[in-house]
């Protein structure tokens, strides 16, 4: 399966530009870091929730 190169990236960009327009684009981007980053960290077990035990130690 080939790689995703510099002008399919820029393809995919100026059609979210198109769709979203300039003003929902930004807040797009973030929503979609935050589920990504959220995703990673339920795949890993690493959540931000603090444990009973560092409450214990505190």
């Amino acid at each position: 399966m080939p790689g995703i190169g510099p002008m399919e990236l820029v393809i995919v960009l100026v059609i979210a530009l198109l769709v979203l327009g300039p003003k929902r684009l930004p807040e797009a981007g973030r929503s979609l870091g935050r589920g990504m980053r959220n995703f990673k960290s339920s795949l890993t077990g690493d959540d931000a929730e603090v444990k009973p035990e560092a409450l214990d130690r505190a």
